[in-house]
This record gives C-alpha cells, sequence and structure tokens, in this order.
C-alpha cells in the first residue's frame, strides 16, 4: 500500500493482551452456520455511482436461530480498522416476505444481531451504500465519480460470524451504467444476464474482497505480458480518452516491469494479474495491494504529464512487488483469520519498507526511471530521513508497531512525530542490507537472492505462507551469514539524531547539498502543488496552485530556524520582508539573507491572528543530491536490468 499518490518515494498495532481482553468483553452469540456449499448472493447495482449511490442486495444462507452478521472492520493492506460502515445506510433485513429486527452490537459497530424465524434458510440484506464524498485514506476517499467508479467488495457485504468465515462462498455480480467497461481479477461467469449485470464465478469472501473492480465510460485494456503464459494486464479508466494514450516507450517500460519483476521473483503466485489504474483528479489518490491485481490511483495526466509520471512512476511497481512480499508471504500477525480480527503491523518494515526498496529498483530496472531519477528519488528520501527529527524518541519500529494510528494522522509535525517512515527508512534499511550482502559475499550475492528463496518458493501455489522476525533472520543467514539479528534490531531500535545512510555509502554514494534542486524536487513540488524548504528553513508551504491556500504551512522541523521564530503548522504565511507571499520572493529572501545578513521577517496568519516571526537563517537554499564517493558503484550494479 501508498497512501496520498504525491508520495512516490513515501510515501499502534493492538497489543496481544489487549485484543484479547476485547473479545473477551463481546457478548457471545449464538451464530448461525451457512447452508455448506449454498454461496451468499451478492448483487451490487452501481448505476447511481455519479451520485455515489451503489444498491446492494445480498442473499444469506442461514439456519434458524440466534444471528450474528459482521462487516469488514480490518481491511487487508490498510493495516487499521478502516472498513467504511458509516457508508451503510438503509438496512433492511428481511426472511419469509417478513421484515425482521436487528440491533448493533453495542461494543463492536461492525456487527449486528437478528433472530431467524424458523423454517427460514436464507434472509435478504437490502441496503444503499453511499460512498465517500471527500478526505480520508483508502476507502474513506473519492471512489466514485459521473465518468467511473471504484468498488470494494469490503464496501458493499455483510457476513455470518462463523469459524472460518474467510472460506465462505460468494456469487458476486454487479450492474454498470450503459456503455461503461470494467478491469478486475475476478473471472466473469457466462453473458451478461437479462438485467443487464455480469455475473462472476463462485469465489471466497476472502477472494472477493482481494479482488476489487473498476468501471468506467474511458476505459482500456492492455496486455503487459504479449505472448506469456500467465496474462497481465493494465485496466484502465480515466477522466477522458486522452488520459488513456500511453507512448511507445511508456508501454515498453510498464512490459519491462513485468519482466523484470519475474526475474526478481524467480516465478510469481498468481494465475493472472490485473494493475486496476484510476487516472483521475476527482478521486483519492493511492495504491492498495491485491494478490492478483492492485487498486491503484493517481492523477487523470500520469500519462501526458512529465511531473506526475516521474513522481507516481513507483506506485504500480510498489504494489505489484506487494504480490509476492505481503500477499504470498505475510507476516503472521497480519495472516488473520477474519475481518474483525485485529492485526499487528510490528513487521510492516519488512512488508512495507521491503517492498518500498524493491518497488523502486524495479521502477529503475524497467525503465520507468533513469538511473539519475533513481539516484535524484533516493537523495530526497535520505534528506528526509536525515531531518526526521522524531528519531530522537521514536525507534524505526514503534513507527510500524503504532501503523494503525499512524496512517491517518495529520500531517502536522509529522518530522517530530515521524508518520509510516518505515516506507522511507524501510528503503535506506533495505538498501544497508542488500549493499552488505554484496560486500560480504564479494559481489556474488545480493538482496535478489534473498526474494528468490524467500518469495519464490512454492512454486505457483497461491496460499500465503507467513513468517516471523525469526524466518527473515534466518533466510538471510542463509543466503550470506552476517549476524543479521544484531544487524536488524540496532536498526529497528535505535534512537538518536543519526541518519541510516550506511547503505547510501556502501553503495558508493554519498548525500550532498546544493542551492539547485534536481529535476526529480522540481517535479515533486510542483505535482505537490508545494514549496519545499525544510532542508533549509525548515518550513513546507503550499504554493497557491493547488488547493492548499498560498503560504499555507504544512509542516515545520523541531528546532529548526522556522520553528525557532515561532512558526507553527496550519499558519498561513502572508508576506515576506513585506512584499505580499510568493514562492519566488520566499526563495528570494533565503538567497538574500546568506549574501547580506540579517533575518527574514515572514508575517503569517494564525486563525485571525496576525504576527511578524523573525527567521535567522544564512546557509541559503539546500536541495539534496547525491554524489560518487568512495568504493565500487553498488547503486548502479543495484538498478541494472537483469
Amino acid at each position: 500500500m501508498i497512501r496520498s499518490a504525491g508520495l512516490a518515494t513515501a510515501i499502534v498495532a493492538a497489543l496481544a493482551s489487549g485484543a484479547v481482553q476485547a473479545q473477551a468483553a463481546q457478548p457471545t452469540q449464538a451464530a448461525a452456520s451457512p447452508t455448506a456449499g449454498a454461496p451468499i448472493e451478492l448483487k451490487v447495482d452501481l448505476r447511481d455511482a455519479g451520485r455515489k449511490i451503489f444498491r446492494v442486495r445480498e442473499s444469506i444462507p442461514v439456519q434458524p436461530g440466534a444471528l450474528r452478521l459482521e462487516y469488514p472492520k480490518w481491511i487487508p493492506g490498510e493495516h487499521s480498522p478502516s472498513g467504511t460502515i458509516a457508508g451503510v445506510t438503509g438496512l433492511h433485513l428481511v426472511a419469509g416476505g417478513q421484515r425482521l429486527a436487528w440491533r448493533r452490537d453495542l461494543r463492536d459497530m461492525f456487527a449486528i444481531t437478528t433472530q431467524v424465524p424458523a423454517g427460514v434458510d436464507r434472509i435478504e440484506l437490502e441496503f444503499d451504500y453511499l460512498s465517500p464524498t471527500g478526505g480520508g485514506e483508502f476507502g474513506q476517499s473519492v471512489s466514485a465519480t459521473p465518468r467511473l467508479v471504484d468498488l470494494e467488495w469490503n464496501q458493499v457485504l455483510f457476513y455470518p460470524a462463523v469459524t472460518g468465515s474467510m472460506a465462505l462462498p460468494v456469487r458476486p455480480s454487479v450492474n454498470l451504467p450503459a456503455g461503461w467497461q470494467m478491469g478486475t481479477a475476478l473471472e466473469a461467469d457466462g453473458p451478461a444476464g437479462a438485467d443487464g449485470s455480469t455475473r462472476f464465478h463462485v469465489v471466497s469472501l476472502e477472494q472477493l474482497v482481494d479482488s476489487p473492480l473498476i468501471a468506467g465510460l474511458h476505459f482500456r485494456r492492455i496486455d503487459l505480458a504479449p505472448g506469456a503464459a500467465t496474462p497481465v494486464h493494465l485496466d484502465i479508466v480515466a477522466d477522458s480518452p486522452a488520459n488513456l494514450v500511453l507512448t511507445d516507450a511508456q508501454l515498453r517500460e510498464h512490459r519491462n516491469l513485468v519482466v523484470q519483476a519475474e526475474k526478481l521473483f524467480g516465478g510469481h503466485h498468481y494465475g493472472h494479474y490485473d494493475f486496476l489504474f484510476t487516472l483521475s483528479d476527482n478521486t483519492g489518490h493511492f495504491g492498495l495491494e491485491h494478490h492478483q491485481s492492485s487498486d491503484d490511483r493517481l492523477e487523470s495526466e500520469y500519462f501526458t504529464n512529465t511531473d506526475q509520471y516521474v513522481t507516481g512512476a513507483g506506485l504500480l511497481p510498489h504494489e505489484y512487488v506487494h504480490s509476492w512480499n505481503g500477499k504470498f508471504r505475510r507476516p503472521n500477525g497480519l495472516l488473520t483469520s477474519s475481518f474483525d480480527t485485529p492485526m499487528e503491523d510490528e513487521l510492516l518494515w519488512v512488508y512495507e519498507g521491503l517492498t518500498q526498496y524493491l518497488g523502486e529498483v524495479l521502477t529503475a530496472r524497467s525503465g520507468l526511471w533513469s538511473p539519475d531519477q533513481y539516484r535524484d528519488a533516493l537523495a530526497a528520501t535520505a534528506a528526509g530521513m536525515s531531518g526526521q527529527t522524531g528519531r530522537v524518541w521514536r525507534p524505526l519500529q514503534d513507527t510500524a508497531d503504532e501503523a494503525q494510528v499512524l496512517y491517518y494522522t495529520p500531517g502536522a509535525w509529522s518530522n517530530y512525530q515521524r508518520s509510516v517512515d518505515f516506507y522511507a527508512e524501510g528503503t535506506l534499511l533495505w538498501l544497508d542490507v542488500d549493499t552488505r550482502i554484496r560486500e560480504l559475499s564479494g559481489g556474488k550475492r545480493s538482496i535478489d537472492d534473498f526474494t528468490r528463496a524467500f518469495h519464490g518458493v512454492g512454486g505457483s501455489d497461491f496460499a500465503p505462507r507467513g513468517y516471523g522476525f525469526d524466518d527473515i533472520v534466518a533466510a538471510l543467514e542463509a543466503v550470506q551469514p552476517g549476524g543479521w539479528r544484531e544487524f536488524l534490531r540496532e536498526r529497528l531500535d535505535y534512537v538518536g539524531a543519526k541518519a541510516p545512510l550506511n547503505g547510501l555509502a556502501r553503495g558508493g554514494w554519498a548525500l550532498a547539498w546544493t542551492d539547485v534542486p534536481s529535476a526529480y524536487t522540481k517535479a515533486y513540488e510542483a505535482r505537490g502543488h508545494q514549496l519545499d524548504l525544510m532542508d533549509s528553513i525548515g518550513l513546507r508551504l503550499a504554493d497557491g496552485d493547488g488547493d492548499g491556500a498560498a503560504g499555507l504551512v504544512g509542516d515545520v522541523r523541531w528546532g529548526g530556524p522556522a520553528f525557532e521564530a515561532g512558526l507553527a503548522p496550519n499558519m498561513t504565511v502572508v508576506a515576506v520582508n513585506g512584499l505580499a507571499f510568493k514562492p519566488g520572493i520566499l526563495r528570494a529572501a533565503i538567497v538574500d539573507a546568506k549574501a547580506k545578513g540579517g533575518t527574514i521577517k515572514l508575517l503569517a496568519k494564525n486563525l485571525d491572528t496576525y504576527a511578524t516571526f523573525d527567521v535567522a537563517y544564512h546557509d541559503g537554499l539546500r536541495y539534496p543530491h547525491l554524489v560518487r564517493a568512495a568504493g565500487p558503484d553498488r547503486l548502479a550494479a543495484i538498478i541494472t536490468p537483469r
């Protein structure tokens, strides 16, 4: 998973005892078992998606007696109890033509209970799902417009609370607006029905939730593995037909991604794979992994806007890597038995951190990034983690432990609080691992050997395989002995100011600073509509070209010059040295302060209060770059296509 699409390089789990206590506190309810072999029938009508209304009809096999129905709460890949039950509206339960009374569990808002009358073997559920209208992360963001829709099946179903609920059979079907086409990893079960619906093969509840669907008026399906025994497709829905057009070079790069991933892992664990790619300025922007597909969402002009393409290029590789790392090989704490079982996120530095590292490597190996772009993106990551002031109190391990909270915290003070740093710092951690394997083995082995041994097991087996910390250590030791337990724990548990740049140095490069931004940095700022001065005066502001008001402060580096002057997130800088705020004026003021001395005077608004803040800073503009250092160029070897 990647949150917020602008984070191309990105971009507390329940304690075991607490989870047990919470479960024990729930009243026990005798759940009716589903009729053996009879599937849940799930019909979703998306013909009113333009108004963000999904109409749901569900028929559930039951037995007479007390029945507990659950709504998915812990959504795989979102690492938090993020189920969107607030959208469920107009719920009616019917059995034998009679309405059934139901009540919500007072301790679990994602469960309802009812009583099934004698002689009834199915109950019918009817409700409208009101898709989100704005804000939020992942499934809580906008997923429907008048021209396209992203359907996450976990949002439109209830299921009986029985042991082994993940294996419950479900037969899904969908109705689309006239003229719309769709993409999904599900397989259609015959031609469209008399009502225009498409019915899919029966799948398990787990597989259904793992197989989202996209549809739209403007749709294109592209074969990324022509002639291959295992199909891989890029399914695109977009705001307009112009957004569906790839250049020959872009097509070649995306096909190279499939080839390079296969060579990296030495095989795959899917029968077919679909990148479900939504290109829209009117939906949320993120990526969410699935076993045989991925839910990928970026801005509408991804293929035609250079800034969007270079900074968004890592999304599809990241989510694709998750098919191996996260879906097939999965931390034990994420291999839960139902969607109401709390997940433990302690190994997200592997699940997401390793995926981020490998995804960026594949972005370069496939040609989606040039070597210069890869190094510039890595420089941005190294700079961000070098300035992460929160490392003095929070270790990397804790950013994984508290992931279910951190995904939904605001960006204000994120450099001091730390956010989901297991992505960015995880990249540096696994670069450290990769370069160390190469160093210890004299260049004979690398992270590629680890991935083939760890993720390539089982041939074409689809069933997920769990792992723990000890398994990671053992796999690394088998590839290259190196005291990996101590190595990893030292980095995961470290608290202090030192940035984790050992892998960069061992790779033959060093982080350096100049007063000229790299092309990648320029693209990142332009795409995010921001002025990023965190590495100079310690301030990140909106440039006024996007949704944020010009000068709105997004974050302030704790202890930096702007912080010491008294500035804080959510203030708005309205003037610089007496002139109305513009990005160029603030940059010029920073340059002048270096040449002439004095302070930078920022007039800022804090709610209804205005004040002037004197920023004492004289080191000029600072932008990160990588420069060649001593030793072999292992970065070049890492990103060389296989």
